[in-house]
C-alpha cells in the first residue's frame, strides 16, 4: 500500500509539476536551537499544492547549509514530509533541494504559448520557429532548484551563492535585519548575475490572503521587493534553454530552470 501510494504520488506530480511552482515549505520558519527542522516539498499555486514524499530518485542534492557545515538530508523512501531533521547549530539554515531531470511533451499549442509569456520567457517562440521546431508533440525537460530559510534560534547569518545552475539569493536576514527598505533578491544563472529578468512573488499574509507580484532584476540581476510583517514569501523566477537538440524524435528540445526562494518576515 505504502509503494502504491508513493507511486501514485509521482505519476500525479510527474502530470503537473511542470504548470506549477516547487517550493520548499517549512512547517515553521522558526525553529529553537536544537529542535527539529520540518519541512515540505510542494508543487501547486498560492502556497497550496501537494507535499511530496522523501524520494531519493527524484532529487539530485538536498541538504541544510548553516555557515560552513552542509549536511545532507536524510530519510525513509516515502515520508512526508520529507524534511524532518535537528537543526545542526544556531543560526540561518539554508534549505537547498536541486530536482532530478523531468520532461513533459506539448500537446496543446497553447499551453507553450501561455507558460512563455506568463514566465516572460523572451524570445522563445520565435527562437521555436527558427529552429524549424513542430508546433506540438515537442518535449521539454525542466529542473527546480529551490531554496528555503529558517531561523534556528537567533537566526544569525545570512543567505549565499550554493552553486545553483539557477539560483535566488536574498540580500538581508529576513528575521533579523531591517527590511523597511524592501527585500533585496539576486538572480544567478551559472553563478553570474541575470540582468532582466522576471521575478515572480507570491506573498501570504497573516488573514491568509494571497497576493502575487512582478519584479524586474536590474543589470547586476537585483530586485528589492516591498515586505510587510508576519508574511510569508515564495520568490520564483524560470529561464529557458536551448538543449541543442532540434530533432524532437531524439530527445527534449528545450529545458526549463525554476529558482526559487521562500522565506517568512517576524
Amino acid at each position: 500500500m505504502r509503494f502504491a501510494t508513493i507511486l501514485l504520488t509521482c505519476l500525479c506530480l510527474a502530470r503537473v509539476a511542470h504548470a506549477h511552482e516547487f517550493w520548499i515549505a517549512p512547517r515553521d520558519y522558526t525553529v529553537a536551537t536544537g529542535d527539529a527542522i520540518i519541512a515540505d516539498l510542494r508543487v501547486g499555486q498560492d502556497f497550496r499544492g501537494a507535499a511530496q514524499s522523501y524520494f531519493p530518485g527524484k532529487f539530485a542534492r538536498f541538504e541544510v547549509r548553516m555557515g560552513d557545515r552542509t549536511a545532507p538530508v536524510e530519510g525513509r523512501i516515502g515520508d512526508i514530509p520529507a524534511l524532518d531533521m535537528p537543526a545542526p547549530q544556531e543560526g540561518l539554515a539554508i534549505v537547498i533541494h536541486e530536482t532530478a531531470n523531468h520532461d513533459l511533451t506539448y500537446r496543446e499549442r497553447e499551453l507553450f504559448e501561455r507558460f512563455v509569456a506568463h514566465k516572460d520567457l523572451g524570445d522563445v517562440l520565435e527562437r521555436h520557429a527558427q529552429r524549424g521546431l513542430p508546433e506540438l508533440a515537442f518535449r521539454e525537460a525542466y529542473t527546480r532548484y529551490a531554496k528555503s530559510l529558517v531561523a534556528v534560534g537567533d537566526g544569525a547569518g545570512t543567505d549565499l551563492a550554493v552553486g545553483l545552475h539557477h539560483e535566488i539569493v536574498a540580500g538581508l536576514n529576513p528575521f533579523t535585519d531591517d527590511l523597511s527598505g524592501g527585500m533585496p533578491v539576486q538572480v544567478l544563472y551559472d553563478g553570474a548575475p541575470r540582468a532582466e529578468a522576471q521575478v515572480e512573488v507570491f506573498a501570504r499574509g497573516p488573514s491568509g490572503e494571497i497576493t502575487q507580484s512582478f519584479y524586474r532584476t536590474d543589470e547586476t540581476g537585483l530586485a528589492v521587493i516591498p515586505m510587510a510583517p508576519s508574511t510569508e514569501y515564495m520568490v520564483d523566477a524560470v529561464v529557458m534553454e536551448d538543449t541543442g537538440n532540434d530533432d524532437p524524435d531524439a530527445g527534449p528540445v528545450w529545458h526549463s530552470a525554476w529558482a526559487n526562494l521562500t522565506f517568512s518576515t517576524p
